[in-house]
C-alpha cells in the first residue's frame, strides 16, 4: 500500500488504458486522466448517501495503473482470483492494478457493490500447478465427493462473490441446511474433514488440552480457498449432494488447478445487490 495524501500526477507512459466494468456499464479509461468512483462522479454508482461523493479513483502514475482510496472512511477488498490476491484497501492508500482482471467490493450501509478493473499487460501473471513436488512436501488429503460438497457449502459466500471474508462464512446450521442434511451428519462429516486435515499438518482443525478449535470452520474454508482445493465451478456440488447422506462413495483424486497459467475466465459483472449476512455459531 502507499499513501496518497499527495495527489497523483497522472503520467502518459505507454499505458493503452483502462477499463471499468460496472454491471452493463463500460468505461473506458485514458492513461492521460483520474477516474472517479463515487455518489457523484465519472462513475456514479448509486445515491446512496453512506457513499462518498469520490471515493475511489482509477489512474496511471509511474508507469502503473493504480487504484486509490480517496474516501476517508470506506475500506474497499480488492482480490484478483487468478493470482491468489486479496487486500483491504483502507482511506488513503493505493494499490497497482498488476493482474490484468482486479475485481473491487465496496460497502456502503445496507449497499454492496462490486464492479471489475481491466487493464492491459498484467505483471503478474496467474497462478500455475507446481510440477516439482518434492517427497517432503504435505499434499491435499483424499476426500470423498460429499467431504468436498461440505466444503463448498462452508465456502459458498467466498466462492460466489470474490472479494468476500471470512465473516461470511455461514453456521454449521445454515450449511447443513444448504446441503438437507441433519445437523448431526453434517457435524459428524465435519470432524472427518477436519481430523483429515489435521494429519496433513493444518493447524487449527482441532482442539487440545486447554485449547478449543472453535474456529475450525473458518481456518478450513481459508484454507480450502486460499489452495483452491475449491473454486466457484464446484458450486453445483450443494444441488449434486442435496440429501445424500450415504457414506458408501469413492474417494475423489487430487484435483488439478482449475486455472492454469495462461487461462482467463470471463470478467466478473458488477451487481448493486447486498449479500445477505450469514449467522455465525460459536462452535
Amino acid at each position: 500500500m502507499y499513501s496518497t495524501s499527495d495527489s497523483p500526477t497522472p503520467q502518459t507512459g505507454q499505458a493503452t488504458g483502462a477499463l471499468v466494468e460496472f454491471c452493463t456499464a463500460h468505461h473506458n479509461v485514458d492513461a492521460g486522466t483520474v477516474f472517479h468512483i463515487g455518489r457523484t462522479a465519472d462513475l456514479d454508482l448509486d445515491d446512496n448517501p453512506y457513499l462518498h461523493r469520490r471515493c475511489l479513483s482509477v489512474h496511471f502514475t509511474d508507469g502503473l495503473w493504480w487504484l486509490s482510496n480517496t474516501g476517508t472512511r470506506l475500506p474497499v477488498t480488492v482480490s484478483a482470483v487468478q493470482s491468489g490476491f486479496q487486500a483491504l484497501l483502507v482511506p488513503g492508500t493505493r494499490l497497482p492494478l498488476i493482474f490484468g482482471t482486479t475485481t473491487v467490493i465496496l460497502t456502503a450501509g445496507p449497499t454492496t457493490y462490486e464492479f471489475a478493473i481491466h487493464t492491459d499487460k498484467p505483471a503478474c501473471p496467474p497462478i500455475g500447478t507446481p510440477t516439482d513436488r518434492g517427497d517432503t512436501t504435505i499434499g491435499t488429503p483424499v476426500l470423498t465427493t460429499s467431504q468436498l460438497a461440505l466444503i463448498v457449502a462452508l465456502a459458498e459466500p467466498l466462492l460466489a462473490r470474490e472479494g468476500t471474508g471470512a465473516s461470511a462464512i455461514p453456521s454449521s446450521a445454515h450449511a447443513a441446511a444448504r446441503l438437507g442434511w441433519p445437523l448431526t451428519t453434517f457435524n459428524r462429516k465435519l470432524d472427518n474433514v477436519c481430523d483429515k486435515f489435521a494429519r496433513v499438518g493444518v493447524r487449527g482443525l482441532h482442539g487440545g488440552p486447554g485449547r478449543l478449535a472453535t474456529n475450525r470452520r473458518v481456518r478450513l474454508v481459508e484454507f480450502a480457498v486460499a489452495s483452491r482445493l475449491v473454486t466457484k465451478t464446484d458450486l453445483c456440488l450443494i444441488a449434486a449432494h442435496y440429501g445424500q447422506t450415504t457414506t458408501g462413495e469413492h474417494p475423489i483424486p487430487h484435483r488439478r488447478d482449475p486455472h492454469p497459467a495462461g487461462h482467463h475466465s470471463p470478467a466478473p459483472v458488477g451487481t448493486r445487490a447486498c449479500t445477505p449476512p450469514f449467522r455465525r455459531d460459536p462452535s
